[in-house]
């Protein structure tokens, strides 16, 4: 069976299954944690859309409750994405891959890892791209 994402993704199913276990947790980890956020300020930018009148509501703070919607859907797709791999890998879906949200994110690069000869590793970084996530 093939997936098909519904939002684009950086990297195919095919793709996370090449990355590393280490990697691959990582970035579920990183990306739980950047839903927690997304979903919090959804919550308090929907608290301020039903306390004001419909007419003072500022239309940036309707467009991003729709785009961070986009963004949300994107991420917990990826997340799956993410988990089909390992399980591809053979790694069973218990609590211990079943991450949540990490807080110290020190021991992920914001570079790329340059190799001697020249070629940066998926396996070695995550990119520093807009959305943090896996540069292939």
């Amino acid at each position: 069976m093939e997936f098909r994402p519904r939002y684009p993704q950086p990297f195919t199913l095919a793709e996370a299954t090449l990355f590393d276990v280490a990697v691959i947790t990582e970035e579920i980890s990183r990306l739980q944690n950047s839903l927690q956020r997304l979903k919090e300020t959804q919550d308090h930018l929907r608290e301020y859309v039903e306390k004001e009148a419909p007419a003072d509501v500022d239309p940036e703070i309707t467009k991003a409750l729709e785009e961070n919607e986009d963004v949300i859907g994107s991420q917990e797709e990826r997340v799956l994405i993410l988990k089909l791999a390992l399980s591809e890998k053979g790694i069973h879906m218990g609590s211990h891959y079943d991450l949540g949200p990490k807080t110290d994110t020190s021991s992920v690069s914001a570079h790329p890892t340059t190799r001697a000869n020249g070629i940066t590793s998926p396996h070695e970084h995550a990119s520093n791209h807009d959305d943090g996530g896996i540069d292939l």
